[in-house]
């Protein structure tokens, strides 16, 4: 059996390109019995286009759960920068800006944005190979649209055998009539996308010519691959686009490549394609399920301190010091002391003979639950030990929507307990509290202003003057808290470096609601990002509310209202939020445009498993627009997410302009993931291919 698959590799060798699909084919979809084959994890690796793949065609491996790349290649003029999140272990989904020179008549460049999914819809098994169908551009300008079933195949621990069917663009060398015809519709004919780009143009998924194509990768050794493919795209477009002494010339259908592994993470790419041109790739890839610092660089928390014996010690379990007020306030004041110098502050504090409840303000932990371990075991120290119950109730904004009841016994036994920390929550008491249920706070929290300095990097994308702009410098921010819930605060930025705008005008017929950005990123400074008075609020129970008045952003400042219906245990929160709002001054100072509007929504939120989110916004939007965002996202435990969104207003595709509707990628990154110590900060980056009203 291994001689017959060497044998198929032969006409590799003497450029025979139609054997290469077949023995590819016969490797790939053909029921193995040989006895002693072992299955090893396939090792996967990236294309041109910045999917899982060979060289330019696709195979039906998938990344790792969760991994995040980004694929630069370049070849002829063009430059492909692709962003891949693999979604689920079997869904991916790819977004691609793309330039081409010698693209118009003239000889002149274009900008083309793409997305694409696939879905692997077998795994590879003893015998089976993996299988997937993928979209390729399914909702750009149809530059690059494709669609595929591809199946993979690994042989041993090096080998990997690819074969599959393409449309589209791969079916566009060496076609034939469409297989699928045999279902009784015509398929033959493909419609072109909208010249809007954006819209889904499903009419012509899976139409067209199809075409074969295949190849094979190697491991040389851990670090090395060599691949050999026979592409089924004829590079059509490009070879009849621009001036013809610079056209994309096709002289064969086989490719061949290079990949070496600089290190985990980071591959070079090199080939040879179509006989006549030479490419070169970098792909970066991480997981945001992994921490890019390693370990935690924190410093460790307090050590559980275990109470006397009762019968040994009997005075020291006694209630006496519970009606003195003396040991009360030196208990208070210690307890503040250190949970101060492990970044927390308390809020409020109740003692009692056997019971501490306790508030605290967590300025530091970016998961909550740790900022609850620590406290807990800060007061295993300071506790009396006749204190036996524990009630933390962590404050956010002013508001403390939950408590956490731990038995101190619990504490004391599950120390070194090797299923310690599941063990203690699933013996925690967890609960809602009552917005009636008040508790003074400690003096002198309130009034307080912290304020500070910091650089700030900002970046604008896909201006097609200048895709990629940037200005940084340094802001200030401070905020004022005037009462539990109530606040001002603000942020202002000096730009120093670079320009993020432009003079490109918009050429949208509504009204200019967001298309201006690059007006406003023209401003030198100083600029007002932000300057708000908040209230936040609990009206009743698993109700929560907020209001905001004042500069709410860059681009409008008003008034800002939100109420929030989630019971503590439930996965739906229902929402609903009201805004009049005017547009300001260019300059970001403290002018105003003259265009106002009323914007509200209607908003759902439902926790799906695996830290899926979904959300459904219904309302009218600033350009008095009415319609919906769909959205959905996926959270990591450390703080992560990736998601993307989707808005459909009554406004029309036509009228909209390019892009047809408003969509993008949102990623928030963690600066504890990046930095390995606790933080509350993170850096959210909405990507969206297009900036319209």
């Amino acid at each position: 059996m291994r001689i017959l698959y060497v044998g198929c590799l032969l006409p590799v060798i003497s450029f025979r390109p139609k054997l290469i699909l077949i023995c590819s084919l016969l490797a790939t979809l053909s029921v193995i019995s040989t006895a002693n084959m072992s299955v090893a994890k396939p090792k996967y690796s990236y294309n041109l286009y910045g999917a899982p793949g060979l060289i330019d065609m696709p195979t039906a491996q998938s990344a790792d759960d969760a991994e995040i790349s980004t694929m630069i290649s370049i070849f002829q003029g063009q430059t492909r920068t692709t962003l891949s999140f693999q979604i689920t272990p079997r869904l991916s989904g790819s977004f691609r800006y793309a330039s081409i020179k010698n693209f118009t008549p003239t000889g002149g460049q274009t900008w083309d944005r793409s997305f694409d999914f696939r879905y692997r819809v077998l795994d590879e098994g003893r015998y089976r190979p993996a299988v997937a169908i993928g979209l390729q551009d399914f909702m750009g300008t149809g530059l690059y649209s494709a669609e595929y079933i591809v199946a993979t195949k690994t042989f041993g621990d090096r080998l990997t055998v690819t074969g599959g069917i393409g449309w589209g663009r791969l079916g566009s060398y060496n076609g034939f009539s469409n297989p699928l015809n045999a279902l009784g519709n015509n398929f033959n004919s493909r419609p072109g996308f909208s010249g809007l780009g954006g819209e889904p143009n499903y009419k012509s998924w899976f139409h067209g010519d199809a075409a074969f194509f295949g190849g094979v990768a190697w491991n040389v050794n851990s670090r090395l691959t060599v691949k050999a493919e026979y592409s089924s795209d004829a590079y059509l477009t490009e070879s009849r686009s621009g001036l013809a002494a610079n056209r994309f010339k096709h002289r064969s259908p086989l490719n061949f490549g290079l990949e070496y592994q600089v290190r985990p993470g980071m591959t070079l790419s090199a080939a040879y394609l179509y006989g006549s041109i030479a490419a070169v790739g970098l792909n970066i890839a991480f997981n945001p399920k992994h921490k890019a610092s390693g370990g935690g660089l924190d410093s460790a928390p307090a050590p559980v301190k275990l109470r006397p014996s009762r019968h040994i010690s009997p005075k020291d379990w006694g209630t006496g010091w519970a009606n003195s007020s003396t040991q009360k306030n030196q208990i208070q004041a210690a307890l503040a002391k250190v949970l101060a110098a492990d970044s927390m502050e308390l809020e409020a504090l109740e003692l009692t003979g056997n019971k501490v409840r306790i508030r605290i303000r967590n300025k530091h932990y970016d998961a909550v639950p740790q900022a609850i371990g620590r406290t807990a075991r800060i007061m295993t120290h300071l506790m009396p030990a006749s204190v036996e119950i524990f009630q933390i109730e962590p404050v956010i904004e002013g508001m403390a929507p939950s408590s956490v009841t731990l038995r101190r016994t619990d504490i004391e036994n599950l120390e070194n307990a090797s299923d310690g920390a599941w063990t203690s929550f699933a013996r925690a008491k967890i609960k809602p509290i009552s917005p009636s249920d008040k508790m003074e706070p400690e003096q002198g929290l309130y009034p307080r202003l912290n304020w500070g300095f910091a650089p700030f990097l900002e970046a604008s994308f896909f201006d097609p003057d200048s895709p990629l702009r940037m200005h940084a410098g340094i802001e200030l921010f401070g905020r004022y808290d005037i009462a539990p819930g109530f606040s001002v605060s603000g942020l202002i930025q000096q730009p120093l470096i670079g320009k993020l705008g432009s003079n490109r005008v918009s050429d949208s017929i509504l009204p200019h609601v967001r298309s201006d950005a690059n007006i406003y990123g023209k401003a030198d400074g100083p600029l007002v990002k932000r300057l708000t008075f908040d209230y936040y609020f609990q009206p009743g129970n698993n109700l929560y509310g907020h209001v905001s008045a004042g500069y709410l952003e860059r681009m409008y400042g008003g008034i800002s209202g939100e109420l929030l219906w989630k019971p503590l245990d439930s996965r739906l929160g229902l929402g609903l939020e009201l805004n009049y709002v005017k547009q300001r001054d260019f300059d970001q100072q403290f002018g105003f445009q003259n265009y106002d509007t009323i914007t509200g929504h209607a908003s759902a939120y439902y926790e799906f498993n695996n830290g899926f989110h979904g959300q459904i916004d219904i309302g009218k939007y600033l350009a008095g627009d009415w319609g919906g965002t769909i959205s959905v996202n996926r959270e990591f435990k450390n703080g992560w997410k990736v998601g993307v969104f989707a808005t459909f207003t009554d406004v029309s595709f036509s009228d909209f302009g390019e892009g047809s509707f408003d969509k993008g990628i949102v990623l928030t990154i963690p600066v504890s993931w990046a930095l390995g110590r606790p933080s509350h900060r993170t850096q959210t980056t909405v990507i969206r291919p297009l900036t319209r009203d």
